[in-house]
């Protein structure tokens, strides 16, 4: 068990897992990481379950310091992450002493970044989840972002520290975050209220992020997109991804601290494989459309799946081949030696 103290918050810093589902029947939001992958693969590398608890940063990183030595991974966009004021390597595990701190200067690309701790992070667990749904004031870190002066607690690692250190993601599995991003789209559940002039201008045009974007929704702008009789329906069911388009026209991508239901049209879902793009786009980028079937979206999630489980393997290898165990014994004592390999 340890913890790490909250120096500066950020911008926007909140505990975050896979989400809290099962719950959204009783208006319950799902919640969760806005970046999965990057969330998944921080866990693996300080060997932690790939749902437990991080830190989710969002543009303006915060100032911690560890109060114990942990391992520590951060994965996402790039913010610039520093211990001590030097910067150190995203997407792979870092050893940090006690009284260290980790900072963040400027963003070098997309605005959300994963800090997993080896052991996770120690809050409760409410309704099946550690997530921090704010306007909510559940879960988390007492219902809310985190705050200066915050005394957060890290849970016991499976493994030995040593063991943890040096793992990381080759250069070929990091997503590429950069503007315009393209994004792929199933059309539906209500694309036959729309227009084929108004289909042909959602995939044809290029839209812009603009301010109003955040954990719930991004509002983007662009030339309208025409329906055949307006954009209201009965409410229904929101889904991560789903793509609502009031009466104005305007493109609105539902995120994870979407509502439960609403009542606008949805032209389209992206695909659960390019939600992150959405999760990483600032103000002002530029997001173009792709239209996808279900069959191929279905194969774009296979092969995620295979490049976590190429993740996995790499570290488990990197664990066999760098750690070995020695037994000496020097002037009748016996000690215990682990010897690592450095490239």
């Amino acid at each position: 068990m340890g913890t790490i103290n909250v120096i500066y918050p950020g911008l926007l810093t909140s505990v975050q897992d896979e989400g809290r589902y099962g719950y959204q029947q009783f208006g319950v939001p799902v919640s969760g990481v806005m970046d999965s992958f990057s969330h998944r693969v921080a866990n693996i590398l300080v060997g932690n379950d790939e749902k437990e608890a991080v830190l989710e940063v969002t543009m303006l990183g915060p100032k911690i310091v560890f109060e114990n030595d942990s391992v520590i991974a951060i994965t996402g966009g790039d913010l610039s992450p520093m211990i001590n004021g030097k910067a150190i390597s995203m997407w792979e595990s870092i050893y940090v002493k006690k009284g260290d701190q980790l900072s963040f200067g400027g963003i070098k690309s997309g605005c959300r970044s994963y800090i997993a701790f080896a052991g996770g992070i120690d809050v409760d667990v409410i309704m099946g989840s550690k997530s921090t749904y704010m306007k909510g004031k559940i879960g988390g870190f007492e219902g809310r972002a985190l705050k200066a002066g915050d005394i957060v607690k890290i849970g016991v690692p499976k493994e030995d520290l040593s063991i943890l250190i040096g793992r990381k993601v080759s250069q070929k599995y990091i997503p590429k975050i950069t503007s315009p991003f393209e994004v792929r789209v199933v059309l539906g559940p209500q694309d036959e209220y729309f227009t084929q002039k108004g289909i042909n201008t959602f995939l044809s045009n290029e839209y812009i992020v603009t301010n109003e974007c955040d954990r719930m929704g991004f509002r983007l702008d662009g030339e309208a997109i025409e329906h055949v009789d307006g954009g209201d329906i009965i409410s229904d069911g929101i889904a991560f991804g789903a793509i609502q388009i009031p009466g104005h026209g305007k493109p609105i991508i539902m995120m994870a601290d979407r509502q439960t239901t609403g009542g606008y049209t949805k032209i389209a879902n992206v695909i659960s494989s390019d939600l992150y793009k959405i999760a990483q786009a600032k103000p002002n980028d530029k997001i173009r459309f792709k239209k996808v079937g279900i069959k191929e979206a279905q194969n774009i999630l296979r092969h995620v799946e295979d490049t976590i489980s190429a993740i996995k393997k790499e570290c488990a290898l990197l664990k066999m081949i760098s750690i070995k165990k020695y037994h000496l014994k020097i002037n009748g004592k016996s000690y215990t030696v682990q010897v690592e390999e450095v490239s």
